[in-house]
C-alpha cells in the first residue's frame, strides 16, 4: 500500500471523493496529500478532507505559475494558513515561477515578485511547522533550495522534481525528498533520477489529474497511478515491491507528519 504525495482533489474531476478513493485503493494507493493553488481551490481541498478524514490529508497553497494571481490572493491564501494551520499536514504548492517565465514582458520582474511572495509563504510555514510541497522544476530548484534554508525549513519535497543531478544531490543533501510522477514508467530522465536517489529521499504522486503518455495515454489520471510510480521505483532499484512499497509509505508519513491509522 502507498500513499499519493500529490493530487489535486479539488478538480472537478474527483467531484465524488469517495469514489475516488476507493478506485485508489483497488489500487493499493490507500491515501492523498491533496493540494490547492490558490484560495479557491484551498477552500475546495478542504472541503475534500473533510469528507474522507482518515485518508487525505489536506495542504494549502498558492501556485508559483498562475500569473492571474494577485497580492490580494496571496493575502487570502495567508489567513487561511493562519486559520487552518491546525487541520493541513503541508504548505503546498507554492514555489517558484519557472514555465510562466517564457514570454513573460518582464521575465526577472515576475522572478523578483515569485521568490516575494515565496518568502512571505514560507515564513508562516516555519511558524507553524509545516512541511512544504515545492513547484520549482528545472532552474527554479536552486532558487526554492536556498529560500528553504534561508528560512529553517526542516521538511519539504521538491515535487514533480527536474533538475540538474548535481542540484538533486545538493537537495537530497540537505535531507528533503523529491517526489516522482507516471513520467518515470516512459521518460529516462526520471530513471535515471530514481536510480541515482537514495530511496529514503524518495515519494510517489500522480499529480493528478494532469495526462501522461505511453501506457497511461487515454486513461483516466488518478492517484491511483501513484501504485505504478511504486512499482516502477522497485523494478528500477531492484528491490522487492513490498520493501519499496513500505519505504515509500514511511517516508510519507514522516516527510508530512502523519499518523498511521
Amino acid at each position: 500500500m502507498i500513499i499519493d504525495t500529490h493530487c489535486h482533489l479539488h478538480d472537478p474531476a474527483f467531484a465524488d471523493v469517495r469514489e475516488t478513493l476507493r478506485q485508489a485503493l483497488t489500487h493499493d494507493v490507500w491515501g492523498v496529500v491533496a493540494v490547492g493553488c490558490d484560495p479557491e481551490t484551498n477552500e475546495r481541498t478542504l472541503a475534500a478532507a473533510a469528507v474522507v478524514p482518515k485518508a487525505v490529508w489536506p495542504a494549502l497553497g498558492f501556485h508559483p505559475d498562475w500569473t492571474r494571481l494577485t497580492d490580494a490572493d496571496l493575502e487570502r491564501v495567508e489567513r487561511q494558513l493562519r486559520d487552518h494551520h491546525s487541520r493541513i499536514v503541508a504548505l503546498g504548492e507554492v514555489g517558484l515561477p519557472w514555465y510562466s517565465l517564457e514570454g513573460a514582458p518582464d521575465p526577472t520582474a515576475l522572478m523578483t515578485s515569485g521568490r516575494r511572495r515565496l518568502d512571505r509563504l514560507l515564513t508562516l510555514a516555519a511558524r507553524y511547522d509545516l512541511a512544504v510541497a515545492l513547484h520549482a522544476p528545472h532552474g527554479a530548484a536552486v532558487g526554492a533550495l536556498e529560500a528553504l534554508r534561508r528560512h529553517g525549513i526542516e521538511r519539504a519535497v521538491f515535487h514533480w522534481h527536474k533538475a540538474p543531478a548535481d542540484v538533486t544531490r545538493a537537495i537530497v543533501d540537505a535531507g528533503y525528498f523529491v517526489s516522482v510522477t507516471p513520467e518515470v514508467v516512459y521518460r529516462d530522465r526520471d530513471r535515471e533520477m530514481v536510480a541515482a536517489v537514495p530511496l529514503d529521499a524518495l515519494l510517489v504522486e500522480s499529480d493528478a489529474p494532469w495526462k501522461y503518455r505511453g501506457e497511461f495515454e487515454g486513461l483516466p489520471s488518478g492517484p491511483w497511478f501513484a501504485g505504478r510510480v511504486g512499482e516502477e521505483i522497485a523494478k528500477i532499484k531492484q528491490l522487492p515491491v513490498e520493501d519499496v512499497m513500505f519505504r515509500l509509505s514511511t517516508n510519507t508519513c514522516r516527510l508530512f507528519d502523519l499518523v498511521w491509522r
